[in-house]
């Protein structure tokens, strides 16, 4: 954090919009330093300076391979816990191939509820979108395309939360890692 606090003094700054909303709080400098090491890139925060911009390389050269690992350390997290629950719900009601399928069933409706079917309405509450809207957000963002047209915390004319940033960057990072395993499990599917 005192890192990104230097490169905003050393010349990272909001592009276009300057308000209030774009304080390197606590909450924009962890939300800045998720789309980055995401690959999200909004492009609504960049450098504006040479130091800022050299700031970003090191901090991206280091930050994405760490993350990559993080992300991969949840994903097989989140596959050890559904993999434990189907062993043992294959010890109790002996059930061999159907605890595999339910589990993993289950674990595609609950990550469908918490990262994509949720989320939008929470956004349509804190932001203003419609639904279609915040699931389209939920989906690029997660995805990493991230365009940019939609991006949490940027309505001049609304009043944001104090961990509303902080969560989202948390559901960003848990949301990547069970997406990627969807994705993981579509490649296997195909294959």
């Amino acid at each position: 954090l005192q890192g990104i606090i230097q490169a905003y003094k050393s010349g990272v700054s909001l592009q276009g919009n300057t308000t209030s909303l774009g304080k390197w709080d606590f909450s924009g400098s962890f939300f800045f330093s998720i789309s980055a090491i995401t690959t999200i890139g909004y492009g609504n925060l960049s450098p504006s300076t040479a130091v800022g911009r050299i700031f970003c390389i090191v901090f991206a050269l280091f930050g994405i391979p760490l993350n990559l690992v993080l992300l991969n350390e949840i994903g097989q997290l989140m596959l050890l816990g559904v993999q434990h629950c189907a062993c043992r719900l294959e010890e109790v009601f002996h059930w061999q191939n159907k605890a595999s399928f339910l589990m993993k069933t289950c674990a595609l409706v609950t990550g469908l509820l918490l990262f994509l079917l949720l989320p939008p309405l929470l956004f349509s509450d804190k932001e203003g979108w419609s639904y279609e809207e915040g699931f389209y957000y939920s989906f690029i963002t997660l995805s990493t395309i991230g365009f940019g047209d939609y991006v949490i915390g940027m309505n001049p004319d609304r009043t944001y939360p104090s961990w509303y940033k902080n969560v989202i960057s948390l559901w960003i990072l848990f949301g990547m890692a069970w997406l990627a395993l969807v994705i993981k499990f579509c490649i296997n599917l195909l294959e």
